[in-house]
């Protein structure tokens, strides 16, 4: 049974292509030194300067989320944490067909290479109790992220039988997890929400979160989405706690489609990794442990 992988660019980004963008559209910006820093399943990264980036879909599935951040990012207000807003909005052009952004170039290393410490789960949680503010009626809303977890029910269960192939004890706990969690009502109003918590898209400096990025699934759903990350980053049970108190009150149902959705991450982080992705793979591999141990020991 054949494992789905990163998706294939569909257009070729390089440093010459970002700079004629640049000449083209913000020329005070030309100038300044350009070099590849990133490439993930939507975007690329071009660091420019010191201070800077350039952030490009390689796909056109990853054009509406870009415009999403372009429009709504600026409008979270503080966090307590740093946020790539887009500083300057490129638009289509002859050479490239699709919008993109300059956006601040933010420091730190992502969570899956240099581990977040614990003591910053409390963090991480009030981060979330105020990022989770209701949203506007008019905020975007993933098809995606957030949305009831029957949604990503048939994906998962192709994905466990894929992922899990070998291993049938794990296989069967993550299902009974998976199938609690769809039992679970969802029972408060839409919320602001990330929709992308996995170790790759929160940067750390000496163990301290630092900056959220790529908010490409920005919009409002359930806040259970990124609660999910508290299994993805916190090896140690009693951190996780933390944060869960550190972000307040969190119903039984809350906290079951929770595991749901880090379930959902962890065998689509391994899922895809296991075909060229060793670190998404090693992240899936952890959720699904973690949240195994975690239901045995009912906590």
């Amino acid at each position: 049974m054949s494992h789905a992988g990163t998706p294939a660019a569909e257009i070729a980004i390089d440093e010459a292509l970002v700079r004629e963008l640049l000449s083209e559209q913000f020329p005070d910006l030309s100038h300044l030194g350009l070099h590849p820093a990133a490439s993930g399943w939507d975007n690329v990264m071009f660091r420019l300067g010191d201070a800077l980036a350039v952030r490009l879909p390689r796909r056109a599935a990853a054009t509406t989320a870009l415009r999403t951040e372009q429009h709504w990012l600026g409008r979270l207000g503080a966090l307590g944490v740093d946020v790539p807003v887009p500083l300057r909005h490129g638009v289509p052009s002859s050479r490239y067909p699709w919008p993109w952004s300059v956006v601040p170039w933010l420091t730190g290393h992502p969570a899956d290479e240099q581990p977040i410490e614990a003591g910053e789960a409390a963090r991480l949680g009030a981060i979330l109790q105020q990022l989770h503010a209701p949203a506007p009626p008019d905020a975007p809303v993933s098809p995606h992220r957030g949305v009831p977890l029957h949604a990503r029910a048939t994906d998962v269960e192709a994905r466990l039988g894929r992922a899990l192939a070998d291993d049938d004890a794990l296989r069967a706990s993550s299902r009974a997890i998976w199938h609690e969690a769809l039992a679970a009502p969802i029972d408060i109003t839409p919320r602001w929400i990330h929709g992308d918590l996995h170790p790759r898209n929160l940067l750390v400096t000496n163990g301290h979160l630092t900056a959220i990025v790529d908010w490409g699934d920005l919009g409002a759903g359930d806040p259970a989405v990124d609660l999910a990350a508290f299994w993805m980053l916190f090896e140690d049970a009693t951190a996780r706690r933390d944060g869960f108190a550190a972000y307040g009150s969190i119903t039984p149902a809350t906290m079951r489609r929770a595991s749901g959705w880090a379930l959902f991450f962890g065998v689509s982080l391994l899922d895809a990794g296991l075909v060229d992705d060793a670190r998404h793979a090693a992240t899936g591999s952890a959720t699904l442990r973690r949240l195994v141990l975690s239901a045995r020991a009912g906590a």
